[in-house]
Parts: structure tokens; sequence; C-alpha cells
């Protein structure tokens, strides 16, 4: 049986100022539990109901375990529909971006995305692609929110995500800096290259006038009915299909 303490703690990391100073966040669910037990991320913790003891790998001995009951996890969990099995996991250190390790590849950038699900798709979405980088705007909402976490289905393991002041990053970059814009060239007639960067713009303002300064390759995703815009995700995963395809020519 999990104490208040313990149950109050996990509860806590529900907010994003807990997850801060504690440093560490929750995931939830035996596939994600699994895609993180190998990786170089540190789960500290697991909780789970009797029947998930059996679908566990062999653990780390640092990892302690805590077999709780339905409504115990119901009290930590941060899904309506608790997925059985939750894991509390270190925050990885902040390491500088080394703009290097961006050449010869294309990599995702997000600025002021506000929806914790969108991000979460994104970063799956880049991670089926093949795309290993997703840098955000300071301003993007936070990776380790459990609904981002949780839209990634396990993608977080292995895609590397940054936070940057996006006008400072972009500025003398030596890549080609693509832009989805309303008024860009042809999505189709694109000529991709080997290396670039692709900047996403929030929700409902788009891309801010001071990142669009930055974008030398504006690209729109040629439109045919009358829907007024496209969600975020979505364009994300259009133009990485499009650079995948691009790059298998």
């Amino acid at each position: 049986m999990l104490s208040k303490s313990q149950i109050g703690f996990i509860k806590s990391l529900h907010q994003k100022k807990y997850r801060k100073e504690n440093g560490v966040f929750i995931i939830e669910g035996i596939k994600s539990i699994s895609e993180f037990l190998h990786s170089s991320y540190q789960i500290q913790s697991i909780y789970f109901l009797p029947q998930y003891q059996s679908l566990l790998p062999k653990l780390l001995p640092n990892i302690k375990l805590f077999e709780v009951n339905t409504t115990e996890l119901e009290k930590i969990s941060a899904l309506q529909a608790p997925q059985g099995i939750l894991a509390v996991v270190t925050i990885p250190p902040v390491v500088d971006l080394d703009k290097n390790t961006l050449k010869n590849s294309f990599s995702l950038v997000l600025d002021g995305i506000q929806d914790p699900g969108n991000l979460g798709t994104i970063i799956r979405t880049a991670d089926w692609f093949g795309f290993k980088q997703v840098i955000c705007s300071a301003n993007t909402v936070e990776v380790y929110n459990p609904k981002t976490v949780q839209a990634t289905m396990g993608s977080l393991a292995r895609v590397k995500v940054s936070y940057q002041n996006l006008p400072e990053f972009l500025q003398g970059i030596q890549l080609p800096v693509f832009g989805a814009m309303l008024d860009g060239n042809s999505l189709y007639e694109t000529k991709w290259g080997n290396e670039g960067l692709v900047v996403l713009g929030n929700e409902g303002q788009g891309v801010t006038e001071e990142v669009i300064k930055l974008i030398d390759r504006p690209v729109t995703i040629p439109r045919v009915g009358q829907a007024e815009s496209l969600n975020v995700a979505v364009s994300a995963a259009i133009f990485c299909a499009d650079i995948s395809r691009f790059l298998q020519k």
C-alpha cells in the first residue's frame, strides 16, 4: 500500500513546477515504459497492478517496484483511464545543442506550440520518419507534460528535444531554414537537398515575425478544399513524409 506522502508526491508531478523542482516526470503504459527502459533515461520507480508484473522485463536493481491497487493507481495517474502501470523517470540534464550534429540531416523547429498533444504527436511523427532532433522555442509547451509524454507513445526515448531562443539559434546557422508558410513555394515542388531545419508555427498565430525573417525557404502545403488551416501535427507529418520521400529517391 502506498503512503499518503507517496501518492501526494506522484500527483504533484502532474504539475510543471514540481517536475522541475524534483527533476523527474511520469510515464504511463507498458509500451512507453518498455521504450524508456531501453534508453538512456533513468527510471527511478515503477508502480503497477499485479497483472502487469509478469510483463515487466528484467529490471536494473536500482529501480524501485511498488505493487498498487486500482484505487491507488487512479489517484496517481494523470490519465482518465489509467493503463495499469506508471513510472517515475529522471529528467536528464540540459546539454547545450551542438549545431554540428544537425548537419547532413533534417530537424523540426517548433515556434510556440501550445498543445501538449500536438507536441507529443510531432515527436512521435519525427521518430517514425527518422528525424532525431526537435528544437523548441522557449514558449513551447514543456516536453515532460504528462499529456505530451503520453502522446509520444515512447518516441521521446529516442528523439532529442531541446529548447532554444529561436531567433538567436537561427541567426547565422549554416543550414537551409525551411518554414511552413501560407504564401511559400509549393511543397510538391520543393527541392529539399540533404539537410535543413523545418520551422512550424503556433497553432493559431503561425510562425512569429522574428523567426519569419530568418526563414530563407518558405514552403506551403497546397490547399485543394475549403479548410482554413491544418493542425500543426498534421502539417509536420506531411512535411516529414515529403522530405523522407525526397531523400529516398
